[in-house]
């Protein structure tokens, strides 16, 4: 079988790692990481841990997923690592030179309440950081900012009704 590449960052800004994953015979795995290959054999235990053998060496290990970011506590550490396969880091690299210009609006997708307001205005934001939450169907929506910069308005109160499209904030 063909082996899968894959790219893995442990911090944010990190350099990717590149990893080849291949499925081998009776639910091994061969995973090349810097040029050295190491062969996995996994069991899936009854809690949800994963006991694992890598190249010989025994350790308990347990995944949390959250989209392309993976909590893996191993040896009573925690990792954050962010892992996408090829395809979802060339579209990562092809669209970040898309970044959001001028001012934009943040708006209710749906119509709801505003149960969390994160922010302040005139505070400084990242790209992705989270603005307003909104309740909508019974589940919050963390609304996050589009482009790092500046909160030039804040509309939304906590505990306010409002409709689909409803302006919320807005960041220059």
């Amino acid at each position: 079988m063909a082996a899968t590449r894959y790219f893995a960052r442990l911090k944010a800004n990190a350099a990717p790692i590149e990893l080849l994953v291949e499925q081998l015979e009776g639910g091994r795995y061969a995973v090349t990481l810097n040029g050295k290959r190491h062969e996995i054999d996994a069991l899936m235990l009854p809690h949800g841990a994963v006991s694992m053998l890598v190249d010989g060496e025994s350790h308990a290990v347990e995944f949390e997923e959250h989209k392309d970011v993976v909590a893996v506590l191993i040896d009573n550490q925690v990792n954050q690592i962010d892992i996408v396969d090829e395809r979802r880091s060339r579209l990562r690299e092809a669209t970040k030179a898309f970044t959001a210009e001028g001012k934009q609006i943040i708006t209710a997708p749906m119509p709801g309440k505003v149960v969390k307001v994160l922010v302040k205005l005139g505070d400084e934001v990242k790209e992705g950081q989270g603005l307003v939450v909104v309740e909508a169907m019974k589940m919050e929506n963390e609304l996050k900012s589009p482009k790092a910069g500046k909160v030039v308005e804040l509309v939304a109160k906590e505990g306010t009704a409002v409709e689909n499209g409803a302006k919320l904030a807005a960041v220059e």
